[in-house]
């Protein structure tokens, strides 16, 4: 699995690392059975029979959603005895047939890209200082006929170069932050050329940089960075991938009583023009017959 975990990393393909830490029979699961979930709900890997797989899957993007590990414990209806863990979720799944599992789940997010735009001694600046904060770090002369898909922030430090098209494919790309290294006067002028609408004006920070008094190149990629990280750890910019809140639906198996999240390979039946859900094709089966 460990392979597995290093080349979704590298294609910068979020995840959580799902490992069963406590199990008690009969469950099929052992401590170190381990799968990686990704953000459409699939799991590659074993951490328990379908029953339990489905109080994974949902809880797993939630922790996607959220960007906070999450100890799962999976019992089965009765309250068996199994020790209590505190702060851990707790899930009864009906379809357990005695057992209960503990599981962690961790999130694995890429490293957050920056692109700075332009050739500039800005941007030679950014790139040191991103990299030690850990970001992973591109430049490239100008985004005309480009996008920087994937990219937490776009940088345009061009000087003048190419700064409509590098904006406007930033925009089209949906990256979540946006700067322009400008004078105030200078960065309103070129935004006032591009004739934005409002929502899109919004999303470009012009003088980008929280204002410290920066004069050189070393302190203005200070400034441009400490923005960056403020809107990170305030929560206006997500984990790259993270599962935008608000978009995951859970219903009820009818059936059984788990709670499922909706996915497109999630078994379901058309009953009076509305979709029901199931955990399992089994229960799909019992509902439809």
């Amino acid at each position: 699995m460990s392979a597995r975990m290093g080349e979704l990393l590298g294609e910068r393909v979020p995840f959580v690392h799902a490992t069963v830490v406590r199990a008690q029979a009969p469950t099929s699961a052992r401590p170190g059975d381990d799968a990686v979930v990704l953000a459409n709900g699939s799991i590659e890997g074993f951490v328990g029979g379908q029953c339990a797989e489905e109080s994974v899957r949902a809880a797993s993007l939630a922790v996607l959603e959220s960007g906070e590990p999450m100890l799962l414990r999976v019992l089965p209806e009765g309250h068996v005895a199994f020790p209590d863990t505190e702060g851990a979720r707790v899930v009864v799944n009906p379809c357990l047939s005695g057992g209960a599992l503990e599981i962690f789940l961790e999130p694995m997010f890429p490293d957050y890209l920056i692109c700075a735009v332009g050739e500039t001694s800005i941007a030679d600046a950014l790139a040191g200082l991103a990299e030690s904060l850990g970001f992973a770090f591109t430049s490239v002369r100008s985004l005309a006929g480009q996008s920087p898909e994937g990219a937490l922030a776009v940088i345009v430090c061009s000087h003048g170069r190419d700064e409509p098209e590098s904006i406007r494919a930033a925009l089209e790309a949906s990256v979540p932050f946006i700067g322009l290294v400008a004078s105030r006067r200078r960065g309103e002028a070129v935004l006032d050329a591009m004739d934005l609408d409002e929502s899109d004006r919004s999303r470009i920070h012009t003088p980008v940089g929280l204002d410290i008094g920066a004069r050189t190149a070393q302190e203005i990629a200070l400034s441009i960075m400490a923005e960056v990280v403020r809107a990170v750890r305030n929560g206006e910019i997500a984990a790259p991938g993270a599962v935008p809140a608000g978009t995951l639906q859970e219903v009820v198996d009818p059936v059984c009583g788990m709670t499922v999240v909706v996915s497109p390979d999630t078994p379901h039946v058309e009953v009076g023009g509305a979709d029901v859900w199931f955990c399992s094709l089994s229960c799909r089966n019992t509902y439809a017959a």
